[in-house]
């Protein structure tokens, strides 16, 4: 599979234009990476991010398709914060729960090679992801 297939896998029956509005990336250049052009890392990780897929699936064809604790779902998070509290979060509140959960979901897969919880590790990991949302 080329990363145009696995592209026109991600898409699945939505519009290239509403794939790419959601993507934030222009249907221009969305329609040429599925004419067979290949992205800089920067959009391929974009791509990812915001489509809720593995980079390493998207850029190669290996792993799985979809995240698996790399993201968190913003909608399912607000709904179930919504569902747990009886409150809307505001976007700040909805920052720090991304933030717990995406650190929480880090700790879980990685570990010290003595077992213990890297806090090091996920405090560097959340702050090169604040980094890559601006």
């Amino acid at each position: 599979m080329t990363f145009a297939d696995r592209l026109k896998t991600l898409i699945g029956e939505e519009s290239v234009s509403g794939f790419a509005r959601r993507v934030d990336i222009s249907e221009a250049l969305i329609r040429k990476y599925l004419k067979g052009s290949e992205p800089s890392f920067t959009k391929a990780n974009q791509i990812a991010i915001r489509a809720n897929c593995s980079l390493e699936w998207l850029a190669t064809g290996c792993g799985y398709l979809y995240r698996h604790a790399e993201v968190v779902d913003q909608d399912a998070l607000i709904a179930a914060y919504t569902a747990v509290t009886g409150q809307t979060p505001n976007d700040e509140k909805v920052t720090e729960l991304v933030k717990m959960v995406s650190g929480y979901q880090f700790l879980r897969k990685h570990k010290k090679t003595d077992g213990y919880l890297d806090i090091e590790a996920m405090t560097t990991f959340l702050s090169i992801a604040k980094m890559e949302r601006k």
